[in-house]
């Protein structure tokens, strides 16, 4: 999660987890594991968040939605269908692609769960590397000014 405040440094939240291959284990995260990263974040954070989606199923799932509607702290806008280029968090798995994990052959889970977080460290720990993930989008913090 990207976390933009102006005035403020920014900042970057993950919970990487791994998932066990068991026969019915859901392969991705559930609304749940969502709403606990927004609940983490407010805390993290001490304030207001609003979250800014893509349309991931799970985002839009009945329990997300009633979620947010009974937390006045949590806001939800949804990004128009397939435009993942308005998504500051697809700069971040850019940068992972293109740095820790590129041309990795990973020998078991665990290297690959290593890799992962040492990459996310590593961005978490430059907040130019994450202003510059909002910046690739085109979007400010600031609203524009009436003419």
């Amino acid at each position: 999660m990207c976390c933009y405040k102006p005035g403020e440094q920014s900042r970057m939240i993950y919970r990487p987890r791994f998932h066990f291959p068991l026969k019915g284990a859901r392969k991705s995260f559930a609304w749940t594991d969502y709403r606990d990263l927004a609940v983490r974040a407010h805390i993290q954070l001490g304030g207001p968040i609003v979250l800014v989606w893509d349309n991931l199923n799970t985002h839009l799932a009945a329990g997300m939605k009633q979620y947010a509607a009974e937390h006045d702290w949590l806001t939800v806008v949804q990004l128009p269908s397939y435009a993942p280029d308005l998504n500051p968090v697809e700069g971040l798995w850019s940068l992972l692609r293109r740095g820790p994990m590129a041309n990795t052959a990973f020998a078991d889970p665990d290297h690959l769960t290593r890799t992962l977080r040492r990459g996310l460290r590593h961005i978490q720990l430059q907040a130019a590397l994450i202003d510059g993930c909002l910046g690739g989008t085109g979007l400010s913090l600031t609203p524009p000014t009436p003419p």
